[in-house]
């Protein structure tokens, strides 16, 4: 490629999908054929801040544990490290794939080049690879290991966790202490190693925002108590932190005052674009801000009968051409002046926006031999106007996006906002 045209789809990602440069920079190598890894510089990390999906970092830790096994890659016998590593702020299980040239033993600190993370039962794990390189350092380069009360895998080394508020749970965090409110549980089974576990998920809120999360063992958790969470661990759901806990965790009753009511807390909490792109997305959030944009797909669309796709030209790119059923929609570009989301309204929600069934849409589209006829409806109804949605937030390579559950067009009385802006400044003087 040019540079030109390289420099034309990064500008693209920045500014139109806000999306982080080095997200942007993935997204390009990956799209033409490219290896990502290829990237990589070695991010200096500590424990506690990684995240599943690092491709390269650099870590100075000590050997908790070390062992070896043999497995079987592609039909063969090979011989493996695995163990614990730990340093002041947590500890988390390492596989070694290949020789590191070097041998390990229980206490050693060692200082890790370009490993790389992923995801194990809703953990950080390290790996080390061909590229990675493990050299030793002096015993006294990190204090030495002293394993807390219920320390563990993902804890820091004095057992203490980290108290922290709803909206401030980060994917990768570990060891930390929630109190929320529970606003919903449900009992679901999965398969995990071949053997069915049950899981108890839900919702929680403490009135800084609400979180989904999962309990691998049986609290005895009630819809509507207050607890305080111990020993918790944040994993991410499509971008969203989502909290897990385990039979590791201590969960605390607490006397039903020690948090706002449910109703209160339930309250979808006004947040700002920026913010969730900082936080990855959010659950049941509220966003004020103005339509700059509809997007290509918005208005009366058609959808394959057997995967829900949109049809392109009467064709689905899974099921070939096919007759569709008709749909409403909304994709807009919802900015904040902090970001932008793009923001996806479904049929129920369009045609309240267009004060027209979707039944009435299709004959007006058969009038003007053209579906883009209520496209134009809906650019002129919705564009440059303020409105107020409320959703699921997730994110991706792309940005951010927000499933509309609610929404509704502000009406600004610009002369008072003008007013009390001026109060405030003259208040601050």
């Amino acid at each position: 490629m040019s540079e030109q045209e390289i420099e034309k789809e990064l500008s693209s990602y920045l500014n139109v999908y806000r999306v982080s440069l080095d997200t942007a920079k993935r997204s390009i190598v990956k799209k033409h054929g490219g290896n990502p890894a290829g990237l990589a510089v070695g991010i200096n990390r500590t424990i506690r801040d990684l995240v599943p999906g690092e491709q390269s970092v650099n870590l100075l830790v000590r050997i908790v544990s070390v062992n070896e096994k043999d497995v079987t890659v592609e039909g063969a016998t090979k011989r493996i490290l695995y163990g614990i590593l730990g340093d002041p702020t947590a500890s988390v299980p390492f596989t070694a794939w290949e020789p590191l040239g070097v041998t390990l033993a229980k206490g050693d600190v060692v200082r890790v080049q370009n490993a790389y993370t992923k995801e194990y039962r809703g953990q950080v794990q390290v790996s080390f690879g061909v590229r990675t390189t493990v050299s030793k350092e002096k015993p006294d380069a990190l204090p030495e290991y002293k394993p807390g009360p219920g320390s563990g895998i993902g804890r820091p080394y004095v057992g203490k966790p980290t108290p922290v508020t709803v909206a401030d749970l980060r994917e990768g965090a570990s060891n930390v202490e929630v109190t929320a409110r529970v606003l919903s549980v449900e009992t679901r089974e999965v398969e995990v190693d071949g053997a069915k576990k049950a899981v108890y998920s839900g919702v929680l809120a403490d009135g800084t925002g609400k979180s989904q999360f999962s309990a691998w063992k049986d609290f005895g958790l009630k819809e509507g108590e207050a607890v305080k969470i111990e020993g918790a661990y944040v994993k991410a759901w499509r971008g969203i932190p989502q909290l897990s806990f385990d039979d590791r965790a201590t969960v605390t009753r607490l006397q039903p005052d020690a948090l706002p009511p449910a109703e209160k807390v339930s309250e979808s909490p006004r947040m700002w674009i920026e913010d969730l792109a900082d936080r990855g997305g959010g659950v049941d959030v509220t966003i004020r801000g103005i339509l700059i944009d509809l997007r290509e797909g918005s208005g009366l669309v058609y959808r394959c009968p057997e995967c829900r796709r949109v049809l392109r030209k009467g064709a689905c790119r899974i099921h070939g051409e096919v007759k569709g059923n008709a749909d409403l929609r909304v994709k807009a570009v919802l900015d904040d002046g902090s970001g932008a989301v793009t923001a996806v309204f479904d049929r129920e929600l369009t045609e309240a926006l267009l004060d027209k069934t979707m039944d009435a849409c299709i004959a007006q589209a058969k009038d003007a031999m053209s579906v883009d006829v209520v496209r134009d409806e809906l650019a002129d109804i919705l564009v440059a106007q303020p409105i107020e949605a409320r959703g699921n937030v997730t994110s991706d390579d792309y940005g951010l996006m927000m499933i509309v559950d609610q929404a509704k067009l502000l009406h600004v009385d610009v002369q008072t906002e003008a007013r009390e802006m001026l109060e405030t400044l003259e208040a601050s003087e």
